[in-house]
């Protein structure tokens, strides 16, 4: 018999220790939250792989960075700040001074990253249904759950940005 590679706690019985150490159901709302956005955070970092624009890059870092804390405050982690949802709502109006257009309904795959960053936009919607419950619940506050509720506009906006400048990219070939 061949012995797995894979071993539990003794006791786990499907549970994960937040940050502050209280064991929670592996399937508990907050872990679900948490889980999703790390989800949304690695289509994000495959966009930020495959981009070849340093603006762009740097953005899509920024959102990734503020992801980590995100987690960490979400799987309450002790002395990590409530997020601030200006930071999101910042990339927003900068990608729409650079695009002066408003934002419209697309179809994703223009571009390799651009569709990456509306895969990111899917998880990141639906890590917002899930912050839904929590914030009624009182679990999160107003401000992580602005957050969340911003995620998916920044990455929508930054989507629109890659898109742009990679079909700039080919009419210049």
């Amino acid at each position: 018999m061949t012995k797995s590679w894979i071993t539990t706690k003794d006791g786990d019985k499907g549970t994960t220790s937040l940050g502050n150490g209280t064991r929670v159901p592996k399937d508990h709302p907050r872990v679900n939250l948490y889980g999703t956005i790390d989800e949304c955070q690695a289509a994000i970092g495959l966009a930020r792989a495959s981009c070849c624009t340093e603006g762009i890059r740097e953005e899509l870092l920024r959102i990734e960075n503020d992801m980590g804390s995100v987690m960490g405050y979400l799987a309450l982690f002790p002395g990590i700040p409530e997020p601030d949802p200006a930071t999101l709502e910042e990339i927003v109006e900068k990608v729409h001074a650079i695009l002066g257009e408003t934002f419209r309904f697309v179809r994703p795959g223009d571009s390799l990253p651009g569709a990456a960053l509306h895969l990111a936009r899917t998880i990141a919607r639906r890590a917002e249904r899930l912050a839904v419950a929590l914030h009624r619940d009182g679990d999160i506050g107003d401000a992580p759950y602005a957050w969340i509720n911003r995620l998916s506009d920044a990455i929508y906006a930054l989507s629109l940005w890659t898109d742009k400048i990679n079909r700039e990219c080919e009419e210049n070939r």
